[in-house]
């Protein structure tokens, strides 16, 4: 293709697949350790227990709060009363965890025999006085990701409406302050707090590790701009206020529906942002919540240059390279902007589901990044047809395919080089400083395929794997 003949606007193409991704169920894998005094109840069939089981047993060396509540034949015909089992469930899990709060996570049997879960909370929230909400994570309805899409929606709406008025009480309801301050004398306490600018309250979503949490804190920090509270907190008991006009800006593209609750529930103001994934993608983050807020970004320019210079090694690797995404994670987007921008041609971004308007500045970052580095529009495919797109593959002959796991292997023994999608989720990928971990990631299968063949040993590899 000649650059005349370039799209001057990113294609948009629909097809017929499937959801050919992780359930999201697996989402239980992370929110139980980021929300520590949570306990979450799976309710599905046993095969919900053997995805669960065989997906999160890397994690045996940390203590479980998460349950599979088994649906029986009985259950499904209707001879047995879901009010009496998940009461003596919930009831078990009080008496053995006692958790702040109960997550019931719903799966595809539970739509199927439309099991009234949010009808049956209520009633048994109060009688056993622990608060319970309810998920719908199904894979008939949801990918990957949105298994946490759900989770944080209905949290949405159990944030309190009313912040303390004593500023002490304030103080000790937000653990980011906590975090922030720990160890602090009362004296640099304030002086902190001096550096801040006079802003409407910001709350950010999406659930990150408590590393990456504290330095995407002390980023906006940096520009004046306090952090008053994330969802999720560590602790149920520690979700941020939620008044009418507060300002939420995401950090991961997969939050939709979220989004949404807390615009149309909770009355907040979006603030839409590309998402902190790569420098560029944290710069145009920060710049954008600056803005909003009358603020100056200060010293951006020489914070990307410096880690740009640190990432130089892994970029030559790539530089030149192009890279094709099948379709897993919904971080697709994000994760060809930031290539793109090391240098690399994207031929598709395959992603299983697509809010234009949530990824509008993403998308308009995508867009820009191409022009500024002369590099094709790539072609954004929602639900893809993972026969069509194999065969696009098989055409174009990219350096790295980014796909689920289940295409990983057909694809290396045909001579392709492949990384797994589900790597970038549990990764800590966000901010300035964990741009490294991502290209330390994209950029192993390459690095081991230029050893193998230092070695000799690529032919041989590639014959074994044909057989």
């Amino acid at each position: 293709m000649t650059v005349a003949q370039q799209p001057e606007a990113l294609s948009f193409e629909c097809e017929t697949g499937n959801y050919h991704t992780f359930c999201p169920i697996s989402c239980v894998a992370w929110l139980y350790q980021k929300i520590e005094d949570s306990f979450f109840l799976v309710i599905g069939t046993k095969t919900c227990g053997y995805f669960l089981q065989n997906a999160m047993g890397v994690m045996i060396f940390a203590e479980p709060r998460y349950a599979m509540a088994e649906l029986e034949e009985g259950d499904i015909s209707a001879q047995l009363s879901d009010y009496e089992e998940l009461k003596r469930l919930c009831l078990q899990i009080k008496r053995d965890r006692n958790p702040s709060v109960i997550v019931w996570i719903g799966t595809c049997t539970t739509e199927i025999i439309k099991t009234d879960l949010e009808g049956l909370a209520p009633k048994l929230e109060s009688e056993i006085g622990i608060p319970i909400v309810v998920a719908r994570a199904n894979g008939l309805d949801y990918a990957f990701t949105q298994g946490e899409d759900t989770v944080l929606a209905a949290m949405a709406n159990r944030c309190p409406d009313k912040a303390p008025v004593a500023e002490t009480e304030k103080n000790e309801r937000n653990a980011i302050a906590k975090l922030l301050n720990f160890g602090k004398k009362k004296e640099d306490v304030a002086q902190d707090e001096s550096e801040y600018v006079d802003h409407p309250p910001l709350v950010l979503f999406g659930s990150l590790p408590d590393p990456v949490v504290t330095q995407l804190t002390l980023e906006l920090k940096r520009q004046g701009i306090k952090v008053s509270g994330w969802l999720p907190a560590k602790r149920f008991t520690e979700l941020p206020v939620l008044e009418e006009g507060y300002y939420v800006a995401g950090v991961n593209p997969f939050l939709s529906r979220t989004a949404t609750t807390l615009m149309r529930r909770r009355k907040c103001k979006l603030i839409g942002a590309p998402f902190p994934i790569g420098p560029d993608g944290t710069r145009a983050w920060i710049e954008k919540i600056c803005s909003v807020f009358g603020i100056t970004p200060k010293g951006l320019d020489e914070r990307e240059a410096q880690i740009w210079a640190g990432l130089e090694d892994y970029v030559k690797l790539i530089r030149g390279k192009s890279v094709f995404f099948m379709g897993d994670n919904l971080l697709e987007v994000s994760q060809a902007r930031f290539l793109i921008r090391c240098g690399m041609t994207v031929h598709e971004i395959g992603i299983p589901y697509m809010d234009k308007r949530y990824q509008a500045a993403e998308l308009a970052l995508l867009e820009k990044t191409c022009q500024e580095m002369n590099s094709p529009l790539p072609r954004i495919v929602e639900k893809p047809d993972n026969y069509n797109q194999l065969q696009r593959i098989y055409e174009l002959k990219p350096d790295l395919v980014i796909t689920g796991m289940a295409h990983a292997n057909p694809l290396e023994a045909r001579g392709i080089n492949t990384k797994w999608s589900v790597e970038f989720t549990f990764a800590q990928i966000h901010g300035f400083t964990n741009a490294r971990d991502m290209l330390e990631l994209v950029t192993r299968p390459l690095r081991r395929n230029n050893n193998l063949k230092d070695l000799g040993w690529d032919k041989l590899v590639r014959e074994e794997a044909k057989i």
